[in-house]
């Protein structure tokens, strides 16, 4: 009853920006945290940023400077710029969300992910 759905991936070249987006719908009360991680072939899935419901936010140490999450909350959307890419910020991207899905009931959702190159 709930999909997120992310769009926005695709190949750059190094130093250039993209704009990722996870759009959630669905049946559900309210979003509370949504957040990305993303997963580099050969490694494990990482989290890279996230976000509450009131805007507060938190970055890995390696993007902070570079990318920003921000939430458009009437649009149940959650976005990722990034900027100043290099190589090593190629991965699969995933966005996830914490939903209540009623006034007592809450799960995390995931997005099945969207490619992002950065070529040298």
């Amino acid at each position: 009853q709930v999909q997120l759905v992310e769009s926005g991936g695709g190949l750059v070249q190094a130093g250039g920006s993209l704009r990722l987006s996870c759009a959630a719908s669905g049946s559900f009360y309210s979003i509370d945290e949504m957040g990305w991680y993303r997963q580099a072939p050969g490694l494990q899935r990482e989290l890279i940023t996230h976000i509450t419901s009131g805007g507060t936010t938190y970055y890995k140490d390696s993007v902070k400077g570079r990318f920003t999450i921000s939430r458009d909350n009437a649009k149940n959307t959650v976005y990722l710029q990034l900027n100043s890419l290099n190589p090593e910020d190629t991965a699969v991207y995933y966005c996830y969300a914490d939903i209540m899905t009623s006034s007592y009931s809450q799960s995390t959702y995931w997005g099945r992910g969207t490619q992002v190159t950065v070529s040298s």
